[in-house]
């Protein structure tokens, strides 16, 4: 390839455009973060929506400032390992939050040895 083709596949992004598109994204985060949903599941829907607005301004932040624009493995490991490791955590801490022993708490158990 040469220094010229080579100089026109890789041209500077408009960073300021980028910028821009961020500044939306975060003024709509800040919107979803403060909007009532329905009664059913309502901070599903807003988690959702928060993570997808999150996932988006990675993806840009990684492909432009961190110039992973040509390296699309990259990006995708840069952007779904965070995901798939909290995902990974959520299902592990499931039987915490679910069991017994969560809902009373040790406090209550060990107020209750001490009657005896």
């Amino acid at each position: 390839m040469t220094q010229n083709a080579d100089a026109t596949a890789h041209s500077h992004p408009n960073y300021m455009a980028i910028f821009w598109w961020l500044l939306v994204l975060t003024i709509a985060e800040l919107i979803a973060a403060t909007m009532h949903v329905g009664p059913a599941y309502p901070h599903v829907a807003k988690v959702l929506i928060l993570v997808a607005l999150a996932l988006s301004k990675a993806a840009l932040v990684a492909a432009y400032f961190m110039h992973l624009r040509f390296e699309k493995t990259t990006l995708s490991a840069i952007a779904m390992t965070p995901l798939i490791l909290c995902v990974f955590l959520l299902f592990m801490l499931i039987p915490d939050r679910t069991s017994p022993t969560h809902l009373h708490g040790p406090a209550s158990a060990a107020g209750a040895t001490a009657q005896r």
